[in-house]
């Protein structure tokens, strides 16, 4: 890893100073809070689709309006699930399009899809998600997270570049997908969001990302990062999240 004088900060609205890592960097973070600190994926997941849901309250300003979730089989789009299921709960109407079969999905991701179409809400088929994003107020992304190896394809990079040319307000869930997390490149289409909720920490390619930044606390303790070498004070006070920008000079 960089030494600290060398690595990309960004700050808090509180002037807390928060270390980017890159996609190999937060693998192990996630690791080691996995399987050292003995956090559950489906802990982390929720915790992450809870504050998703809060985020996109926020962006909506009002408990109305009709909100599209893109959800990846992998634990990027277990979070756009659960952000679906807390949104239900709260009234809105959400439509689900997933980027693959619902034989693809991660276990994790499964499970929140298994829990939301016991609550009534089933996925929608894909060759409507032109007119779900089209008249829906937001669009959530949540197709692909920090994982991204090469450019999107397939259904993914279909729904990606219909999320930009359709959606009136576009919500990314940790990195926008088609990013590459750790340059901020964009081998193939790439979602353009107004906001990013980014996950644990901010990952390096994200000082590229045009729109508002936040950081979501997922319930990793600081522990995790000192013993990966992060310096990192709280950076939540009194909410689960904060706004971020890069430090002078990024």
């Amino acid at each position: 890893m960089p030494d600290q004088a060398h690595r990309l900060v960004f700050r808090t609205e509180d002037g807390v100073a928060v270390p980017a890592v890159t996609a190999d960097e937060m693998r192990e973070v996630d690791r080691v809070a996995v399987e050292e600190f003995g956090l559950s994926i489906l802990q982390m997941m929720e915790n992450a689709g809870r504050n998703l849901a809060e985020h996109a309250l926020q962006v909506l300003d009002a408990h109305e309006g009709e909100v599209a979730i893109l959800a990846g089989a992998g634990g990027n789009g277990g979070g756009g699930l659960c952000c679906a299921r807390h949104l239900h709960n709260r009234g809105m109407i959400v439509r689900v399009i997933l980027a693959g079969e619902e034989s693809m999905l991660s276990p994790a991701a499964h499970n929140q899809l298994r829990i939301l179409k016991a609550a009534g809400v089933e996925p929608v088929p894909g060759t409507d998600a032109r007119t779900f994003l089209s008249r829906s107020q937001l669009t959530v992304d949540a197709v692909i997270g920090y994982g991204l190896r090469g450019a999107a394809s397939g259904r993914s990079a279909y729904l990606i570049e219909l999320c930009n040319e359709c959606a009136e307000r576009i919500l990314s869930l940790d990195v926008p997908s088609g990013l590459d997390a750790t340059t901020g490149e964009s081998p193939g289409p790439a979602v353009q969001p107004h906001r990013t909720l980014t996950l644990a920490l901010p990952k390096t390619g994200l000082q590229r990302v045009r729109g508002e930044l936040y950081l979501a606390d997922i319930g990793i303790p600081l522990e995790v990062f000192h013993q990966l070498g992060l310096q990192l004070e709280p950076p939540f006070k009194t909410t689960s999240y904060t706004q971020l920008e890069p430090a002078d000079g990024v």
